[in-house]
């Protein structure tokens, strides 16, 4: 999975997809660019390559700055979230419509504010989990992805307050 911090001319945004309907797992979900990591390839290998099959992000043009612990979501998946930067703010997204409905990206300032993430909790299996969520231009950001960023505010915003 790969947080890209895109640098715009208006500012550092992040970007986020939306999964086409017809996927398997979390379909029609908002969520950071990624997928499952093939034989050989290091978590960050495997963000760039499926950001560029999802939504034609050059790995070139991504500069991986770190990544945060890895993350086990409710559904049993455990994803590794690399950080990138894209100094290049002519990026165009292309998403490929067999994975990615639709692309947009929130500017870093949302991200990073900790009154932007509503905290709730569901239930799962008989157990009481709790939840992240953002909302943000009509989308909902939640779930793992929603706890993706709670972490890499945790992470950015502990490192500027020492």
């Amino acid at each position: 999975m790969l947080l890209a911090l895109l640098e715009r001319t208006m500012g550092t945004t992040v970007l986020f997809t939306e999964r086409a309907t017809h996927l398997k797992d979390h379909a029609g979900q908002v969520s950071l660019p990624g997928g499952r990591i093939a034989a050989g390839e290091s978590p960050a290998e495997a963000a760039l390559r499926e950001a560029s099959e999802e939504v034609g992000l050059d790995p070139k043009a991504v500069d991986v700055i770190g990544s945060l612990d890895e993350f086990l979501t409710g559904t049993g998946f455990a994803v590794t979230p690399v950080i990138g930067v894209v100094a290049d703010a002519e990026f165009v997204a292309r998403p490929d419509p067999r994975e990615v409905a639709g692309v947009f990206e929130v500017s870093l300032g949302v991200i990073l504010d900790r009154s932007a993430l509503s905290v709730g909790y569901f239930e799962r299996h008989g157990s009481r989990l709790l939840t992240y969520e953002l909302l943000y231009g009509g989308r909902r950001i939640w779930g793992a992805t929603a706890a993706v960023l709670r972490n890499f505010q945790d992470v950015v915003l502990d490192e500027d307050e020492s």
